[in-house]
């Protein structure tokens, strides 16, 4: 399709020139889309708009400030979209973040910016969705959602998913915002059942990125040591994205998770479970002041 607005998050915690993000923005611009990279980090997105410029000649990569650990930022984001932005066609939630600290509204870093921040764009874009229909909201999560949990003593009272400051917490803490993604994708698809507008959630695979750059020196060895044995480039990490994204007659697998383009059928319970998966919706709603 031409002519369209594809609204991109890309959550600069991955390589500005080679991350899996600036791959699947490329690849749209190449079909002839309106992109839209919005970003926290200007300078390195604006030199990643540049090269998708080059690259593919498109006069239509746009570049949108985007703080997703900053929920005032979000609504900024949104209302300036919805102002300048006639539809909105697909909405990619690619940002990752594997680190310590908390967000500006003093959310864990992980689950703020993984989740939360996500879960409010996504639901401040909504209604610019179903009128752009069919349209789409793809979101990136991680097959570590298998050691992930959603502990909502811990998130009412210490407004994070895990307590803890070491690596290891910051990993642990990682895989359980991962399993929320799945769980808001799930929860997502039942409240959109009569609309034009469907959702997935996937694993893109081991694709070497920036994601832990701002962690500690120990971090950043182990994410390195594991991407350079197990991980695989971005063009094929990107190839999920895109199959969710662009491949016609999914439709009926809406709130499903994807990995190697294909929908897996054997997703442990805790990623299906009714009552945490609304429950983590209310909560959501609760944190980004929408209930």
């Amino acid at each position: 399709k031409t002519g369209f607005s594809f609204s991109f998050c890309l959550w600069l915690h991955i390589w500005a020139n080679t991350g899996i993000g600036k791959a699947v923005a490329r690849d749209l611009a190449r079909r002839g889309a309106r992109v839209i990279l919005a970003c926290r980090d200007q300078q390195r997105a604006e030199a990643a708009r540049q090269d998708i410029v080059k690259e593919t000649g498109s006069s239509q990569v746009l570049l949108m400030q985007l703080d997703l650990g900053n929920l005032q930022s979000v609504r900024s984001f949104a209302e300036n979209f919805l102002k300048s932005e006639s539809r909105l066609d697909l909405l990619i939630n690619n940002a990752g973040v594997a680190d310590r600290g908390k967000t500006a509204d003093s959310f864990g870093l992980n689950f703020g910016v993984n989740h939360l921040g996500h879960f409010l764009l996504t639901n401040l874009l909504l209604d610019k969705l179903k009128a752009s229909g069919p349209s789409r909201v793809v979101t990136v999560s991680s097959i570590t959602y298998k050691m992930g949990k959603v502990d909502f003593s811990c998130l009412t009272t210490h407004r994070d998913v895990a307590l803890g400051n070491s690596d290891r917490d910051a990993f642990i803490k990682y895989c359980h915002s991962k399993l929320c993604n799945i769980l808001f994708t799930y929860e997502l698809a039942k409240r959109l059942q009569g609309s034009d507008v469907t959702c997935y959630s996937l694993e893109p695979g081991m694709v070497n990125t920036e994601i832990s750059r701002h962690g500690t020196f120990f971090t950043q060895v182990i994410w390195t040591l594991v991407g350079l044995l197990f991980s695989i480039d971005v063009d094929s990490g990107a190839q999920t994205i895109l199959h969710c994204s662009l491949q016609q007659g999914i439709e009926h697998l809406s709130g499903h998770f994807f990995s190697r383009c294909a929908p897996l059928m054997n997703m442990e319970p805790k990623a299906r479970d009714d009552a945490t998966a609304k429950k983590l919706w209310e909560l959501s709603e609760t944190f980004c002041g929408l209930s």
